[in-house]
Parts: C-alpha cells; structure tokens; sequence
C-alpha cells in the first residue's frame, strides 16, 4: 500500500494509470460493487493534519487521513464540533472516508449530511493534477460544485485529500424524550407528528426490534430549552399512544442507534430511502431498523442472504435500497445499488467520463458499475 504525503504525491500514483482504491480507516472499504480488484492502493493516512481551525468563522481545514475522532477532541476543546457522528469504527474513520461513502448519523436530522456541511475541497484527480473548489477560491470548476460532488462518490471520480467544513457549538445540555411502544403504525405516527411540530430538535430517531420487542421513538434536544422542548416531545408521544420518559444521561443509546447502521455478528444491513410517509410500510418489512424518522432514512437488519435483499426491495419498491454491510458471499451474487438504467444514470455515466475517462479510480464500485 503506498502511503503518499501530499496531494501532488496522490495524483501523480493516479496518473500512472494503474486501477487504484483510495483507503482511509479502512472502515467501509466493501461498501459498493466489488469491482475488479485494485492494482494499487492508496492510503490516506499520509494526511492526517488539521491545516485551519478558524475558531470565530467556526470553520475548518482538515486533511483526508485525519481520524475523525481526533478531530472532534479538537474542536470540543474550543466549545465547537462537527455535526458528523456517524459509526466511526473504534475511531478509525477518517475524515476524508466520511465525506466520500456519504455516511452520517442521528445528527443528520438537524445538520444535514456532509454535502449540507462541506464548504470546499481539495481533490487528486487521475489526469496528475490537483484541484481545489468551494470557499476562499478565486476560480471555481466550471459546471460543477466538486465538493458537493464528492460526497459519497466513493473515491470514484478522484481522491479527496483535504476538505473545508463548517463547525457548529458545542451544546452544554441535551435532553432526550423516549417513547415506547410495541405497534409500529403508533410508532411511525408519532414520528410523523414530532416531524411536524415547531420543536427545534437535534435528533428525531426510531428503533424497531420486531413486533415481539416493539421499538421506540427518540427525540433530542439541546441548549437552554432543552428540557421544555423534551418535556413538549414526550407529550406529543403521550399523545400519540406511546409510554415516554425524559432521559438525561442519554449518549448510550445515541450511540447504539449509531452502531445499528452497521451489521455485527452476521446479517446484512440496507439503507432505505423513502418518504417519511412510508415509515410504517419500512418497519412492516424490516426485521429490525433504525431510522432517521423526519427524513425517510432508515437502516434495516436482514439475513445476510440474496433472497432477503430481493423480497425487502419488492416490499419497499420504489423505495432505494442500498446494500452497506453484508458478507463477501452475499456480495459476490447482488447488486448493492438495486438501480436500474435511466436518465440518472445516464449523467452518472458522463460524469465519472469527464473525470476518470480511463476508469482509474475505484472502478466497479458506484452505481451502474461505475
């Protein structure tokens, strides 16, 4: 594995032309299409500095290779953080892997994903040259917002090596209403009517273990209002006809919905996107799931076996739905993307040619087998 130190050092091992795959943490290298396999790989590790920390713009410059672990340590001393919290793999996840698989987690409900957080980027291209994008740049790419581009574009049109984010404060308190329940229509109108109350939440998460188990909504707030607005929370979940309580020490179980987008132990996990409407129809189909309740993300446990995978997505039609974690037998026998032809694809397609014409990064691995 080559360990270059700079971007000019990246671009240059592209531009000899050889099938190469970029690697971070090492994190969520089987995400995708297996594609052919790589003739080189290149770690980002090399670039794992924090170049800027502009503490009164509350923005940061951050290179590719930095652990994203670290770097909140960083900011929290200064009262800031970035409101990326997705799995970081025992604090391997780099930066530059977050941005470039597109993960996220509960804070995505009030923060959006990385493209909503990412102001600019730095990116080796497979022509040799490095290119630059987004704020503080004179002279931007015609045609394209390459930062947001690059998010979850899995190192397939060039290799992140630096990106500018935007940093938010700290929160000094946070309070979380939970509701249980066992029935998952209850559930999902409670997420539903928690989506469209005034309430300025940090997190509106639900839990679904099976009808056996039942599951739960979870509702975030922070600040100096954060207990009137959980307290305003549990009530509407009362209201619905779920069983609520206030939870103070309450990062355990954030962190767990988190540790719940990934597969352990066995068994396959599937991103679904649909409406927020179509929670219901999701939980009646997943044996078990998280979801980002106000956005129609959810991240549903299935037998790591294609048959599973193939009933879920006629369930769930049109809902995507993307296989992220599964055994390499199961991958060998699928398509994780589950997309068909058509016009999206067709500008994927003249997108990765205007970028990576000789297919030199990651290829196989996106969409259409991009």
């Amino acid at each position: 594995m080559e360990r270059p130190a700079t971007a000019e050092e990246i671009a240059a091992l592209l531009a000899e032309g050889r099938r190469a795959r970029p690697v971070g943490g090492g994190t969520k290298l089987d995400w995708g299409a297996l594609g052919p396999a790589p003739e080189i790989e290149i770690s980002t590790r090399g670039l794992d500095a924090m170049v800027e920390h502009n503490e009164g713009d509350l923005t940061a410059v951050l290179q590719a290779g930095l652990p994203l672990a670290r770097a909140q340590e960083t900011f929290a001393k200064k009262g800031q953080r970035l409101c990326l919290d997705p799995p970081d793999g025992g604090g391997l996840a780099t930066v530059g892997g977050v941005v470039a698989t597109g993960d996220s987690g509960p804070l995505r409900h009030r923060f959006g994903a990385a493209r909503d957080l990412i102001l600019g980027v730095r990116v080796a291209l497979p022509d040799g040259t490095v290119a630059r994008a987004g704020s503080n740049v004179i002279k931007n790419v015609a045609g394209y917002d390459l930062a947001k581009l690059m998010c979850g574009a899995l190192g397939t049109l060039g290799v992140v090596t630096e990106v500018t984010m935007r940093l938010h404060p700290l929160p000094e308190v946070s309070v979380t209403a939970m509701g249980r329940g066992g029935d998952r229509g209850v559930l999902a109108g409670a997420a539903r009517s928690l989506a469209r109350c005034p309430l300025e939440l940090e997190g509106l998460d639900l839990r679904w273990d099976g009808p056996e188990n039942g599951g739960a909504v979870l509702a975030r707030a922070v600040g100096r209002a954060a207990q009137d607005t959980a307290r305003a929370a549990a009530a509407v979940m009362r209201e619905a006809g779920l069983q609520s309580e206030l939870l103070e020490d309450e990062e355990a179980i954030w962190a767990e919905q988190r540790a719940r987008q990934r597969a352990t132990n066995g068994g396959a996990v599937v991103r679904v996107s649909a409406l927020p409407s179509a929670l219901e129809q999701v939980l009646d189909a997943a044996p078990s799931a998280v979801a980002r309740a106000g956005l129609g993300l959810a991240w549903v446990r299935i037998d790591d076996d294609p048959v599973a995978l193939a009933e879920l997505r006629a369930r769930l039609a049109p809902a995507a739905c993307v296989l992220l974690d599964a055994p390499a037998e199961m991958r060998a026998t699928v398509d994780p993307w589950g997309v068909s032809d058509g016009a999206e694809l067709s500008l994927l397609r003249r997108v990765k040619e205007r970028f990576d014409p000789a297919a030199v990064c990651n290829p196989g691995r996106f969409v259409g087998g991009l």
